[in-house]
């Protein structure tokens, strides 16, 4: 018997040795191989790649039962040795990739088919751990550490994630269910997160059942979010559609989004911890965006908004069986402002408030926040907005001792609903003035005789100068050459 093992002990070591050295060439190897072309897709980009490659060339099984964690991993750090070379393209081609969290690289781009589904793992064991966010202080779910996000990415410069209206889900009910019976240690995995970054794309994708937080570019500049379904059942905890947060010129078009919280979450930090880290979110535009979500906001401005948030610019909105319109959320505690905010053009069905502001929202991160850091909302615009079957026309409810001032109401025509609430503006601490408003609003908002309307930038974003590229993808198979 020992005779026998030597040998077999070489062959298993020359074995092991061979796939060594057939990883360390990498996409090498695929290159070697006669490519047949199935598929050639062109598709809309901030920089296009020189170098590309498929999830297949990797080792990746896409049946939707072998977990492609490592394929995916391998597969990007071999392709981000292209960084400095034009970078590179993973494509993920038709078929059902389960997968848990992974990292992207920088001057990379993440392309889904349209085929080509994403299943995000149910083994917690794939999900790392990581600490949490200092301007939270805190895990949202739980205090302590946070999972990973299924696509993650830290310290990034130029990167797409993108496709041809391929398919990510989030796989979160299980997720939800733990989160409804307080099982969890740590906070549920969002499905894309980015952080301190730079020069950022997520376009034309279906994301679904994320875990919680769907999109969540922090601590980013220059983002591009655009063309994006996604949808969550409108019970699903904390399932946040884009939460773009401490971020500097971002700018989301045309995406739709069924959820169970807001569609739209503008963030800066958690109380003490947001107001230390003193980073807002600022240079915003959100334009061309179709809601529904019964029990949660169209857009929300907060709760945590501790580092500031400004020059907020929202238009060409649609709200359908949605709770509310744009609305902001804040408390004492808060600390941080709400300021130069500009809305236009609402077109808004069933709706239970069209105008909603909250100074009492509570849920604080800790007891060490300071009583005495109180927000400062000033300079709300909103014009030209169209609501039908409404229970409420606005409640505006501020803080006392800390009005929320400068709210400006102009052209607006509300229908309510069979049985409207009698009270329809609920306003208490606030100041302003309206212009052409029905039904008539309460005595801390008095019509003006003057018929301005509420003011809206004529200026342009920087972020909306940024041109996008037409870039093309191959979608290829190999057959061994002789």
């Amino acid at each position: 018997m020992e005779s026998n093992s030597k040998p077999r002990k070489s062959h298993v070591i020359r074995i092991i040795a061979m796939i060594l050295i057939l990883g360390s060439v990498g996409i090498r190897v695929v290159e070697c191989r006669e490519a047949m072309i199935l598929d050639t897709i062109d598709y809309p980009a901030i920089s296009c790649r020189k170098h590309s490659a498929v999830l297949t060339d990797f080792g990746g099984i896409g049946d939707g039962e072998t977990s492609n964690t490592m394929a995916f991993q391998y597969a990007i750090s071999n392709l981000s040795q292209y960084a400095c070379d034009g970078g590179a393209e993973l494509i993920v081609p038709p078929g059902k990739w389960l997968t848990g969290s992974f990292n992207l690289t920088s001057h990379f781009t993440l392309f889904l088919h349209k085929d080509a589904i994403l299943l995000a793992s149910q083994d917690e064991s794939e999900w790392p751990q990581l600490s949490v966010l200092p301007s939270y202080g805190r895990g949202r779910d739980a205090p302590n550490g946070r999972f990973s996000s299924l696509i993650f990415g830290t310290n990034l410069t130029d990167v797409v994630i993108t496709g041809s209206n391929g398919t990510i889900d989030g796989q979160g009910a299980s997720w939800w269910d733990k989160f409804r019976k307080d099982e969890l240690n740590s906070t549920r995995p969002y499905m894309i997160e980015i952080m301190y970054s730079k020069k950022i794309q997520i376009s034309n994708l279906t994301l679904i059942n994320s875990p919680s937080w769907f999109v969540h570019p922090i601590y980013s500049r220059n983002v591009i979010i655009n063309g994006l379904t996604i949808l969550a059942p409108v019970d699903s905890p904390n399932t946040d559609g884009i939460n773009p947060d401490s971020c500097t010129n971002v700018r989301i078009e045309d995406c739709y989004i069924v959820s169970g919280d807001d569609c739209i979450a503008v963030k800066s930090g958690w109380d003490e911890y947001g107001i230390e880290f003193g980073m807002p979110t600022k240079h915003l535009l959100i334009r061309r965006l179709t809601c529904i979500s019964p029990d949660s906001a169209t857009i929300a401005l907060g709760s945590e908004m501790s580092g500031g948030i400004k020059d907020v610019r929202a238009e060409d909105i649609t709200a359908i069986n949605t709770q509310s319109g744009v609305r902001i959320k804040t408390a004492v505690g808060r600390g941080g402002y709400v300021k130069d905010i500009f809305v236009r053009r609402m077109s808004l069905n069933t709706m239970k408030y069209v105008f909603w502001m909250t100074g009492s929202y509570g849920s604080h991160a800790d007891a060490g926040f300071d009583p005495k850091a109180l927000p400062k909302i000033s300079r709300i615009n909103y014009r030209d907005v169209t609501a039908n079957n409404v229970t409420y026309s606005a409640r505006l409810e501020g803080i006392h001792d800390d009005r929320f001032t400068g709210i400006c109401i102009s052209n607006v025509t509300i229908s309510l609903t069979k049985k409207p609430k009698k009270l329809q503006w609920n306003c208490t601490a606030v100041e302003g003035r309206t212009v052409n408003v029905t039904p008539e609003p309460c005595d801390l908002l008095q019509q003006k005789e003057e018929k301005t309307d509420c003011p809206f930038p004529d200026d342009k974003l920087p972020i909306e100068s940024v041109q996008l590229k037409t870039c093309t993808c191959s979608l290829r198979i190999f057959r061994a050459s002789f």
